[in-house]
């Protein structure tokens, strides 16, 4: 239960800092996408909050090999960069860059009732089951069909 609690009050701290940082106000986004135009240096500024807090964090969990709750500490192992994990960024980008929105502040904005949030989330969620679809038949399409393998049996 206190896992959980925890997983709350940081949940509610996040989205806390997402709207007092301006994050989930999709044109002050987008005005940090637009590099060639009236740039907004403010999302910078917030991401690397976020990642100098981050980094101090994670190195001390790993040190201890759990987290602080004392939960198993699962991080990331592969640092292999694919077609797969390029393909991914472009379009997590691509529709970053489209909405202004990412799904930190996309869930934020729909549980506080925006429509846009909440035609984010939805597409978000939509896009995440066509994916996992794919999945599902590309890991079947992989796997030897057995009427193949009968007609190789009997030759």
């Amino acid at each position: 239960m206190f896992i959980l609690i925890t997983a709350l009050l940081s949940g509610l701290i996040f989205g806390l800092g997402l709207i007092l940082s301006g994050m989930t106000d999709p044109a002050k986004v987008l005005a940090f996408l637009d590099v060639t135009g009236y740039w907004d240096p403010s999302l910078a500024l917030v991401m690397l909050g976020a990642i100098s807090i981050g980094f101090f964090a994670f190195r001390a969990a790993k040190q201890r090999g759990q987290t602080l709750l004392s939960a198993p500490l699962r991080l990331p192992v592969s640092h292999v960069i694919d077609h797969r994990l390029i393909l991914g960024s472009l379009l997590f980008g691509a529709g970053w860059g489209l909405a202004g929105l990412c799904p930190g502040p996309g869930l934020v904005l729909a549980a506080s009732g925006h429509s846009a949030g909440i035609v984010f989330v939805t597409a978000m969620l939509l896009g995440m089951a066509v994916f996992d679809g794919l999945e599902r038949y590309r890991r079947a399409d992989s796997k030897p069909d057995d009427r193949h393998q009968e007609k190789i049996g009997r030759q």
